[in-house]
């Protein structure tokens, strides 16, 4: 029986360092229109990426997230952020990033329906929270008290806001934990984390912008500055990991030694229990401070107090 052909696997350079360096180019929107388009399960189009206080620029925050942002076709803003270090608080960044982002897109003496919407789409490397699932989807919902019915626009705000439920005024949040992911693909959207997770794309894949992206990213075409630029990138990635590794390993020694310095504290302790009470029951049976010192150990102060 012949053996079957294994797919044609071509390493792509890391989502992190393409969306920020390489696919700003108009040219190559099509590839995050596709990622956006299997996501929110429509068809989006952006008009043009946009730069906001929040996008920092030092070497040490390039390391540890990426960010983008992007205002689609419906004046939704998007923005894409990238973590591959453990945070703990990462949940209030998030919360953090599309509040300051209502705010810079705000002027002084508008009305409040001119607030933007912001959906915030959060690319991590690590496990934040508990929950089974590899991809999470927040957004605003009002449910009554003692009815559990759920509030909805009015008619005229319907009208004015150009909107048909409520939650679409407000954040949506996307979390998609990379890590978690099987690398068993059902749809789209999964071909598409699992490019994310391994950087390559299947010749049977047929999701929005994943085409593209296999022309795009592969390492081996990119010029040499941006080779180079890249390989640095993958270095510090793999540097850091290796740093938050060794801390991870001197948690757990931290945490052995302190688990086996209590179980002999606990021992020792316990030893010198039992031999007290040996003490004070030689003592009640009435033999002498000298004998109790000589089987116990005990100092006579020590058995005075008993």
């Amino acid at each position: 029986m012949p053996k079957k052909k294994e797919p044609e696997r071509i390493k792509l350079v890391r989502f992190d360092f393409a969306i920020k360096y390489l696919l700003r180019n108009k040219s190559n929107f099509v590839i995050i229109e596709g990622f956006l388009s299997e996501l929110l399960k429509r068809e989006v189009k952006i008009q043009q990426f946009l730069e906001s206080e929040s996008n920092k620029v030092t070497l040490e925050d390039k390391s540890n997230r990426v960010d983008i942002l992007a205002e689609l076709d419906g004046k939704e803003l998007v923005i894409i952020e990238i973590q591959n270090k453990d945070e703990l608080d990462y949940f209030y960044r998030m919360l953090y990033s599309t509040s300051k982002l209502i705010t810079e897109h705000i002027y002084s003496g508008e009305a409040y329906s001119k607030v933007r919407k912001i959906i915030s789409i959060n690319i991590i490397y690590f496990e934040l929270g508990q929950g089974k699932d590899y991809i999470y989807h927040g957004k605003t919902k009002f449910t009554g008290i003692h009815l559990k019915d759920t509030l909805q626009l009015s008619e005229n705000q319907k009208k004015v806001f150009k909107k048909k439920h409520v939650h679409e005024l407000y954040p949506e949040y996307y979390l998609l934990m990379v890590n978690k992911f099987d690398e068993k693909t059902k749809d789209g959207l999964d071909e598409w984390i699992y490019f994310l997770k391994t950087d390559e794309v299947l010749n049977n894949f047929k999701a929005k912008g994943l085409k593209e992206a296999k022309k795009q990213l592969d390492v081996l075409k990119l010029p040499e500055k941006e080779r180079k630029e890249y390989e640095k990138h993958i270095d510090e990635l793999r540097y850091r990991a290796s740093i938050a590794q060794t801390e991870q390993i001197k948690l757990e020694f931290a945490e052995q030694k302190g688990i086996e310095k209590g179980r002999e504290q606990g021992i020792k302790e316990g030893l010198e229990q039992g031999i007290k009470e040996t003490a004070k029951k030689m003592k009640a049976k009435g033999l002498s401070i000298e004998i109790i010192i000589e089987l116990t150990g005990l100092s006579e102060e020590e058995i005075e107090k008993l």
